[in-house]
Order: structure tokens, then C-alpha cells, then sequence
């Protein structure tokens, strides 16, 4: 058994999120530890040389993290493996350019350009509600923060929006029906709806179903439900298709219209 630990992945087994290419190479970097999961996050490397095309090979893309020209939630990071994961926000302020990590209607990381306006918060789903050390009240979220001294009204499942200058929850978003939320897991990863209702099964998962923007109604599990706005507003602005998955007859009548137009 190997007791060091591994500096790659096998491209294969990577998470096909990432949307390698299968002839790119044996082997794929692998995240460095951080504030997402492992299979949950995209290492900056992956972000700056195979998607935003910043960097042709490894040791160029290591030059660009080292000069410090990348800022992740406001931070500079010169890991190229650094994890980035759902919500982060990417900045380069050499070139002006805002991105935000978003998951596109099937389930694949998408780096959303944002304006400088909406990088300076992001949104935080919160974990767990508890009392620390001095009787002091935090709140733990998805990226691994914790927050002291919550608005009371906060619960888990809740989601915060998080000012990232001055690191704090400035408001937040109850979880319940009539409000939008993005799935961030399961089948259902990347499409929006509005939340309809839940069901509690105790010693199983609780569901919650949720109704998208044409109509359509599917179900996930409580733990992949990330609200995002109050009612039908988003507090961040969305990808092209507004989450809507489209059925592979509806796909095929958009791509030949397109096609039609074009001739």
C-alpha cells in the first residue's frame, strides 16, 4: 500500500465534471486539500489551462499562479491545484475578467463570467448551526467558513450571502417552499427551480421536489438543494438556459434550427 500520497489522478478515473480530454494525457492533477471535496472540486490548473486557455502546459500555468495574478474568494492563490468548487468566485485582475463556478443542466462545472459588481459576494449554503468554545454561536457552510455570530433566524439548509471584503453574512435566504434554488448533486445536477414542498422520511433521506421554469417537476434529496433566491429572483445571475434541461427531441429541434438559421 502506498503511504505517500498522490500528486495525479488517472484521467479516466477523474471526475467527469472536468470534462477531460480522454487522449490529454495518462494522468490529470489532482486537487490539492482545501475547503471542497475532492470529486466536488476543479483544481485551478484544470480552470486556467484547459477551459479558460490562459496557459498551454503545466509550467506555464505554474508561472501565472506564482506571479499572483489569480484571486479566489478574494484570495490569492499560487497552488495551480488549488480546489475551486460551486459558488467560488475567480478573479484576474490583470485583465478585468470575474468568473463564478456554477454547474451547467448536466451536472458539468461551468465558469460563469460575472461582473466586477456581483465578484464581490458569494452565496454559502449553511451546514450546521452550532454554540463554540465561550458560548459563542457559528454557523459552518459548504466551503468549509465559519461564521460567528449568525443572524438567530439562520438555519441548516439555509443559505447566506457572504461579503467577501468584509467577511460576513450581510443577509440570507430561507430554505422553503416558493423559493429558487440550484441543484448541486445527484441526476438532477445544474438544473433550477422553485422549491414545492418536502417530505421527511426518518432514518432515510429526506426529498424535496422542485418545479423548473417550463413546468417540468423532479425530486432530489434535501442535501443537494441549494436556494438562491427569494421567490422567483435570483441573488446571482444565471447561466444561458436559466437551468432548464431540455429533453435530447427538444436538443435536436433547437440544434437544427439553429442550423436552419445559419444557412
Amino acid at each position: 500500500k502506498q503511504w505517500y500520497q498522490r500528486r495525479v489522478v488517472i484521467t479516466a478515473g477523474a471526475p467527469k465534471k472536468w470534462m477531460l480530454d480522454k487522449l490529454g494525457g495518462k494522468f490529470a492533477p489532482r486537487p490539492s486539500p482545501g475547503p471542497h471535496k475532492l470529486r466536488e472540486s476543479m483544481p485551478l490548473i484544470v480552470l486556467l489551462r484547459n477551459k479558460l486557455k490562459y496557459a498551454l502546459t503545466y509550467q506555464e500555468t505554474k508561472k501565472v499562479t506564482m506571479s499572483r495574478a489569480i484571486k479566489v474568494d478574494g484570495k490569492v492563490r499560487t497552488d495551480m491545484c488549488f480546489p475551486t468548487g460551486f459558488m467560488d468566485v475567480i478573479s484576474i485582475d490583470k485583465t478585468g475578467e470575474y468568473f463564478r463556478m456554477l454547474f451547467d443542466v448536466k451536472g458539468r462545472f461551468l465558469i460563469h463570467r460575472i461582473k466586477k459588481e456581483e465578484a464581490s459576494y458569494k452565496l454559502c449554503r449553511v451546514k450546521a448551526v452550532k454554540v463554540v468554545a465561550k458560548g459563542i454561536p457559528t454557523i459552518t457552510t459548504h466551503d468549509g467558513r465559519t461564521i460567528r455570530y449568525p443572524d438567530p433566524l439562520i438555519k441548516a439548509n439555509d443559505t447566506v450571502k457572504f461579503d467577501i471584503a468584509s467577511g460576513k453574512a450581510v443577509d440570507f435566504i430561507k430554505f422553503e417552499p416558493g423559493n429558487l434554488a440550484y441543484i448541486t448533486g445527484g441526476q438532477n445536477c445544474g438544473r433550477i427551480g422553485i422549491i414545492t414542498h418536502k417530505e421527511k422520511h426518518p432514518g432515510s433521506f429526506d426529498i424535496v421536489h422542485i418545479k423548473d421554469s417550463v413546468g417540468h417537476s423532479f425530486a432530489t434529496r434535501m442535501s443537494n438543494v441549494f436556494p438562491i433566491g427569494k421567490g422567483k429572483q435570483a441573488w446571482i445571475s444565471l447561466p444561458r438556459g436559466k437551468g432548464v434541461r431540455l429533453s435530447i427531441a427538444e436538443e435536436r429541434d433547437r440544434r437544427l434550427a439553429a442550423k436552419a438559421k445559419e444557412m
